[in-house]
């Protein structure tokens, strides 16, 4: 049975697992998340280019709310469960409202230990390079156990663009997305490595440190 969802189309993508900070700020979508805080606390995110029936999005659970003065406000959303829009519903409301569908990866297509390996260890560099640029060296939550949930967690962390991270998104076995993620990673961690490397000499004036921040690598 199809569930019924607030629809909040906009070009960025959220992965389950993820959290992201919104700002929401247009009237209708203000309604929309004044109806959200009063009921169960969700809504659903999916491309702002085709949000009809046969989209997929990711619904986002608010985490935190932060109403501002002048009616806006700014909100942290944690992915949960992905879904298929089904139908758009005829609701009395500023904001679209669809039956969905929610789902996950198909049974049986788990990575190969090898594949989930060089996944977790390519995850690990670039989140503790990542660290580094903000710094923050040493932050993060546990990597999870789970392979879907794992593939999930590092595709959040890849700057990739829009196109690759709503493929990531859809698609619908664990053994491709991290297939995916092992082939675009390598060079996103070497150029991730090279910017921390700057951000650590432009620190300390490029006259060399104590050795605490080290680029993983």
């Amino acid at each position: 049975m199809p569930s019924r969802l607030p629809l909040f189309p906009l070009d960025v993508v959220l992965f389950p697992g993820e959290l992201l900070p919104l700002h929401i700020f247009e009237p209708r979508y203000r309604r929309m998340l004044a109806d959200c805080l009063e009921g169960d606390q969700q809504f659903g995110l999916t491309a702002a280019s085709a949000p009809g029936p046969g989209s997929i999005g990711c619904v986002a659970r608010i985490r935190a709310a932060e109403p501002l003065a002048d009616g806006r406000s700014n909100i942290v959303v944690a992915g949960g469960r992905r879904f298929g829009v089904r139908a758009l519903l005829a609701e009395d409301t500023p904001y679209l409202v669809a039956a969905i569908e929610e789902f996950g990866d198909e049974p049986g297509t788990a990575p190969l230990p090898g594949e989930l390996a060089d996944l977790h260890r390519l995850g690990v560099e670039l989140r503790e390079t990542l660290a580094i640029l903000a710094d923050r060296p040493g932050e993060g939550p546990d990597w999870a156990g789970d392979p879907e949930l794992l593939s999930f967690q590092v595709a959040a962390l890849a700057e990739s663009d829009l196109e690759i991270r709503k493929r990531l998104l859809a698609g619908r076995s664990t053994r491709e997305r991290t297939r995916t993620l092992i082939a675009l990673l390598p060079a996103l961690v070497t150029g991730v490595r090279g910017r921390a490397e700057v951000h650590i000499r432009a620190r300390f004036n490029g006259k060399g440190h104590s050795g605490s921040d080290v680029v993983p690598g």
